[in-house]
């Protein structure tokens, strides 16, 4: 076993408040995220559960919105927090393993540069907590190997179930790291009943969300198929999986000491006591590469592989390149290199109806564009027809971004089947018309008699993530009751 540096507290804890301005200098400068539009929509239907994620970060949306409404930085604050806890965090893994003082520093630049925890930390979303919750977890593992103190155990429980308050990502975690530790040691972590203790702390903490997918069909569970089918596409499936994994972790220095970590945990005879851990994170990666899951998903065990890899370009006189690699200047270097890609830092050309660029300082999603133009096609409708008209959208990004902004263009509430957006509620009875964003989708034509297309909407999103012509569908007749016609607008996708 190793026995603890003293924690370089001043340059680590500079790494992150220099990390944390940068964070918050620039975490204004984006437009809301479909996603983020989501959870302000989910906030305020707040429940104990959700068909794709915990309440948390439905509860932090609302909270934050509630205090400072219409604040960019305030959203997402949490995040930011969550982040640089983390990069801290990473340097006390370094120094739990036994690393100095440029260990640390080294461990926790490479975390602060990595894309991952960049695009996850000035967003609002469920990563950071999740990246943050597995950090802890790895931390008090390492903690309870040095010193057996069992009580440390019931620890894991509380990190457990702040995890499942975001995602029920760390399930798959602790059924790897369980097989792991029996099949490699240290085989008497499950024979202390502290360990089961802190287990039953974490579901007893879980109960209402468990009640709540339970009571809806444990939608959870069919949202593996969905994100498969979706990474598939998306990502390249398997193909992909590594070097997405690997550009993640960091193009330069952090991808290296990913590699060179796992392979030190698993071949080095003073790991041995850590090996299983490595080879808890080779178990998440083939189980990911199975079930088609992301290639982020195991970004909480990034910093372990960050501290070992560091620790041994410390401490050994290895071959040059790789006392190089891990230099402090080279990590320094990557980390500048990754957050000047992977932060809104540079002007983005806005679509405008004159000749001249418009550049301003705010990265738009044109989504107030959308709502301008849905709104515009509601009012044209005859009064009459107009108040029997719900408005319906074909995922659920653009259901968020109508719940947004459509009220102060005069918009009523937006519905969608898509994901979660589906459970808060199908269009009222009164509604036999709905104006629908979308395709005229098999569901749409039927559900009502007539199904026409009444534009088509220029929805080119500025920040690049999506650009697509979408038609605006008007749709009469209905044939059903919503509560007979509602369940066929469900969709995961």
């Amino acid at each position: 076993m190793t026995t603890r540096e003293d924690f370089a507290r001043l340059p680590v804890l500079a790494v992150t408040a220099a990390y944390a301005v940068v964070l918050l200098a620039f975490s204004g400068r984006y437009d809301l995220f479909g996603d983020e539009l989501y959870f302000l929509a989910a906030g305020k239907h707040l429940d104990w559960g959700y068909a794709d994620q915990g309440p948390l970060a439905p509860l932090l949306a609302l909270a934050m919105d509630s205090l400072f409404p219409g604040s960019l930085t305030a959203l997402r604050l949490p995040v930011v927090l969550l982040t640089v806890a983390g990069t801290a965090v990473a340097a006390l893994i370094a120094r739990e393993l036994g690393g100095g003082a440029r260990a640390q520093v080294v461990t926790a630049i490479v975390f602060a540069g990595a894309p991952v925890m960049i695009s996850g930390g000035h967003l609002l979303g469920t990563g950071a907590a999740d990246t943050l919750a597995w950090e802890l977890a790895v931390l008090v593992l390492l903690r309870w190997l040095h010193t057996r103190r069992d009580v440390l155990l019931l620890w894991l429980g509380v990190v457990t179930a702040f995890a499942w308050q975001a995602k029920f990502l760390m399930v798959g975690f602790w059924a790897v790291l369980l097989v792991c530790a029996l099949v490699f040691g240290p085989r008497e972590l499950l024979r202390r009943p502290m360990l089961w203790l802190g287990a039953g702390i974490a579901v007893l903490a879980t109960v209402p969300a468990l009640l709540w997918q339970a009571g809806h069909g444990w939608p959870q569970l069919g949202m593996t198929g969905q994100i498969a089918a979706e990474a598939a596409t998306g990502t390249g499936g398997a193909l992909g999986f590594l070097p997405i994994m690997l550009f993640g972790a960091g193009l330069l220095t952090g991808a290296v000491l990913v590699v060179y970590g796992t392979w030190r945990l698993l071949r080095g005879p003073e790991w041995r006591p850590y090996a299983f851990l490595g080879w808890t994170f080779l178990g998440l990666v083939l189980v990911f590469l199975v079930v088609g899951g992301r290639p982020y998903y195991v970004n909480g065990l990034f910093p372990l592989l960050w501290a070992v890899g560091a620790i041994e370009v410390e401490r050994r006189r290895a071959a040059r390149w790789w006392r190089w690699a891990a230099a402090w200047p080279v990590a320094v270097a990557s980390a500048l290199a990754m957050l000047f890609l992977a932060l809104p830092v540079q002007p983005v050309e806005q679509a405008a109806a004159r000749d001249s660029a418009d550049f301003t300082s705010v990265y738009s999603t044109g989504w107030t564009e959308l709502a301008d133009q849905v709104a515009a096609a509601y009012h044209q409708l005859p009064p009459e027809q107009r108040a029997r008209t719900a408005v319906l959208t074909v995922a659920y990004w653009q259901a968020s971004a109508l719940d947004r902004y459509g009220p102060e263009r005069g918009l009523p509430r937006a519905y969608s089947g898509s994901r979660g957006y589906w459970y808060f509620g199908a269009p009222p009875e009164t509604a036999d018309t709905v104006l629908f964003a979308g395709p005229a989708a098999p569901y749409l034509t039927e559900s009502f008699a007539q199904v026409r297309q009444l534009s088509t909407m220029d929805t080119r999103l500025k920040s690049n993530l999506l650009v697509q012509d979408m038609p605006l569908q008007l749709a009469t007749g209905r044939t059903g009751s919503w509560a007979e016609l509602w369940p066929r607008f469900q969709k995961l996708g």
